[in-house]
């Protein structure tokens, strides 16, 4: 097999983790539609069902960090291929609500765990100069998840069929188990437990060139020395310490506004939405499958411009355009239209420029920057606990929105999202460092001399003042 096929593979099957976390995620907001006429499900109920994956992926977020640095990263994506199938297969037999929030939690164990470990594997495999682009791929692929998730939900709509639309992501992860056994290592694991001579193979074969490989494995091998003589367990005083605090809340901040943004009330409850404006359940599903197809095709420009123009544009830009989206759907459904065509149109529109503005910005730079902002030695467990609390305001989200859809309507709740969306911009553009173009061991020496958070100009390629002592 030709070395660019193999390549290719690695970054395929390590990131097909995304399309489980997409597929789980985006499948039941279809089949909520119908799973409430086989189940008895109350409002808190519809959001347990919904959370309970989310509490799961906490629970997989938080035992990520120390299982993928005893483990490694290849041998964690495996393990989570087979939790996926277990809550996937017993989430499509559940015949009652705690036998379904069992399982989807089940299930949010796996999406927890490929949250964590699936961009930290793509990060420490990927050359600087792409590394954006070829993280960001797992996030494509969690759109393609997303979408074939929606199609599935569309395609059995009139079967009513949900035990299938879930079970059928069985598919996927039995994909994945059995790609991920070909892969290799991260080279930076493989430093950090001594095995540098393995570290150097798979380097020269991502990179095609010995002597390229041989230099980024001496670069990584000064930032594991460094940082094992500076190297103690990590703890929350340690990471609130003035060396590791400024990034430690760049890296809090930057989950929290993901997930206030507003992205997880589209995601599980469009069709909900929809209907409450009067479409049908199969019309709501069809609409849902064009919102699915919308967010993954923005995503293929943000896996170009994310290491042309930088991460700061993108989330910049993302960030306005989200909030037109939300104002707009405020205004439209607090103006008293009732139910019609121009209600329809509007809606619509809104929900399309915030998914475009979302997909091209906040849904794959968070992936990216989160393993770019911490040392080598924590990156694991640091990124662990910012994904556990991503996932549990991803969860705060996801159980009190039905309540507060049928509490206030959909109006203040859009008009709420537009103010946490500009305080996203506000956040970016003030506190978030540029990191483009910049190897991992470039931005820890930053770190190091207490600049975490050194903003750079936008679309510039920065220059590290570390960089001269590789």
């Amino acid at each position: 097999m030709p070395a660019r096929i193999k390549n290719a593979l690695i970054w395929v099957f390590g990131a097909l983790g995304g399309i489980l976390w997409g597929y789980d995620t985006g499948v039941i907001s279809g089949a909520m539609l119908f799973i409430k006429n086989d189940i008895a499900l109350t409002p808190l109920l519809e959001g347990l069902v919904v959370s309970g994956l989310l509490v799961g992926a906490m629970l997989g977020a938080g035992l990520s960090g120390r299982l993928s640095d005893s483990w490694g990263r290849r041998r964690l994506i495996l393990a989570a291929s087979g939790v996926f199938i277990l809550g996937t297969l017993g989430a499509s037999f559940a015949f009652g609500p705690a036998s379904l929030i069992l399982f989807r939690f089940v299930i949010g164990i796996g999406v927890g765990i490929a949250s964590v470990v699936v961009p930290l594997y793509l990060t420490e495999l990927a050359p600087k100069q792409l590394r954006g682009g070829l993280t960001s791929l797992m996030q494509l692929l969690v759109t393609v998840g997303i979408f074939v998730a929606y199609v599935t939900d569309y395609l059995l709509a009139d079967a009513e069929a949900w035990r299938w639309m879930i079970g059928l992501g069985v598919v996927p992860a039995a994909i994945l188990a059995l790609g991920i056994l070909t892969q290799p290592e991260s080279p930076r694991w493989l430093v950090g437990k001594g095995r540098t001579d393995e570290a150097r193979t798979v380097l020269t074969r991502l990179r095609g060139d010995a002597g390229a490989a041989g230099e980024e494995l001496a670069e990584i091998e000064r930032a594991e020395r460094t940082e094992r003589e500076r190297s103690e367990p990590l703890t929350l005083r340690r990471l609130l310490s003035s060396r590791l605090r400024p990034v430690f809340v760049v890296g809090m901040l930057l989950v929290l506004f993901q997930n206030f943004v507003g992205i997880n009330t589209i995601i599980y409850y469009a069709p909900t939405l929809l209907t409450d404006i009067g479409f049908g359940s199969g019309g709501a599903i069809l609409a849902n499958v064009g919102i699915g197809l919308l967010n993954m095709l923005m995503t293929l420009p943000a896996m170009r411009l994310i290491d042309r123009k930088g991460r700061k544009p993108l989330l910049l830009f993302g960030a306005l355009g989200m909030c037109a989206a939300m104002v707009l759907l405020a205004v439209t459904n607090l103006s008293g239209l009732g139910y019609g065509a121009l209600l329809s149109v509007l809606t619509l529109l809104g929900i399309a420029l915030y998914i475009a503005s979302f997909a091209i910005s906040w849904g794959p730079v968070q992936w990216v920057m989160l393993p770019e902002l911490f040392p080598m030695r924590i990156r694991a467990a640091a990124v662990s606990l910012c994904v556990l609390f991503n996932w549990l305001f991803n969860m705060i989200v996801a159980l009190v929105f039905p309540s507060l859809l049928h509490a206030w309507g959909a109006g203040i709740n859009f008009l709420f999202f537009a103010g946490t969306t500009l305080l996203a911009f506000l956040f970016v553009q003030r506190l978030l460092p540029e990191t483009k173009g910049r190897s991992l061991e470039e931005i820890e020496q930053d770190l190091l001399r207490g600049r975490p958070a050194r903003p750079e100009a936008e679309g510039s390629v920065p220059v590290s003042s570390g960089s001269a002592s590789h």
